[in-house]
């Protein structure tokens, strides 16, 4: 469904065919860009706890995911709000394998999922499905040319579009650091992204065809 590389306002294009996952790309530049009318988004911040103190492997996992419940536009007159996309933002850098072996990226749940480093697609879970699972390392990394001890933006994106369940799931060995502007210092043991906005409503919702949006 999307490019390869994230655009110049820092977010991914729709490249398929359209009805293929989405409406349209007209559509589907509404999902993380506030439109009004269409759209409201909200600051969130997620936090990875460290596994166990010294493992240097963080992990988030919620298997019931509704983090905009009875907010914006509202749960529609569900159990909860369905009908939401975010964006996260970090940095994100590697020690490189020769260094610390294999250090990795795994993330589980639903619906669609992108992850980008440094502008460039590492994940690709696309589509509207149960919970998918994808992993990516710093072998992966290097592979897009990528560089060990270099902090790259971290860009992922989420959407939510079933109206049954909702599942996040990240763990990582990777270093992850709020992005800039500065925010509060994560405390030890923790590592924060913070998301960009979280969107919802029925009006987002009509905007795409059934069982997308």
């Amino acid at each position: 469904m999307v490019s390869a590389t994230l655009n110049g306002s820092g977010l991914p294009d729709y490249v398929a065919a359209a009805g293929t996952g989405a409406a349209d790309a007209a559509s589907f530049a509404n999902w993380y860009t506030d439109v009004a009318g269409v759209n409201a988004s909200t600051a969130y911040s997620l936090t990875l706890a460290e596994t166990s103190p010294g493992s240097g492997i963080y992990s988030y996992s919620n298997g019931s995911f509704f983090p905009i419940d009875g907010m914006r536009f509202g749960n529609q007159g569900r159990s909860h709000n369905y009908h939401f996309t975010m964006h996260l933002e970090g940095l994100l850098s590697f020690n490189g394998s020769s260094v610390a072996g294999n250090q990795t990226f795994s993330f589980t749940g639903d619906d669609d999922l992108w992850i980008y480093v440094g502008g460039k697609l590492l994940m690709d879970l696309g589509g509207v499905h149960g919970a998918a699972s994808g992993t990516f390392s710093e072998l992966d990394l290097e592979a897009k040319g990528l560089t060990s001890g270099s902090a790259y933006d971290l860009d992922i994106f989420f959407a939510e579009r079933h109206t049954s369940a909702s599942s996040f799931s990240i763990t990582t060995s990777l270093s992850i650091a709020p992005p800039p502007p500065p925010v509060s210092v994560p405390e030890p043991g923790s590592l924060a992204l913070l998301a960009a906005g979280l969107l919802g409503g029925s009006s987002l919702r009509r905007r795409f065809i059934p069982r997308v949006r």
